[in-house]
């Protein structure tokens, strides 16, 4: 189906029924917080208290570390964005450019196997 269509017929599909994986929307909370309870941990090794003592540390760095990846995840999503609908406009200023692929069966693609002994 796909492979005979053309570029802007593909790019009128959309995404409507496609849902993101879980790490896909999670990952700047999961990374954050880890990222958080390391840098506390780091600090308390550093000055030589116990590993999980000020826990206000761990909870102020888990927040902080979240909040800096969510704004590279977002400013990451608006710079793909904005790069699709580029190539969108580009595709739809130049569809000469982007002809329909032929069919071809698989047969066709492999060259004849000829064995080296």
């Amino acid at each position: 189906m796909s492979s005979q269509m053309s570029a802007i017929d593909l790019l009128k599909l959309g995404d409507e029924d496609r849902k993101k994986p879980f790490l896909n929307q999670y990952w700047s909370y999961i990374v954050g917080v880890a990222f958080g309870l390391g840098t506390g941990i780091y600090m308390n090794f550093g000055t030589r208290r116990p590993v999980m003592s000020g826990i206000q540390k761990h909870v102020i760095a888990s927040a902080g570390w979240c909040a800096i990846l969510s704004y590279v995840h977002k400013m990451r999503d608006d710079y793909l964005a904005e790069k699709d609908a580029v190539y969108r406009h580009y595709i739809e200023l130049h569809p000469e450019d982007f002809p329909v692929p032929e069919r071809k069966k698989i047969g066709d693609l492999f060259e004849p196997w000829v064995p080296v002994r």
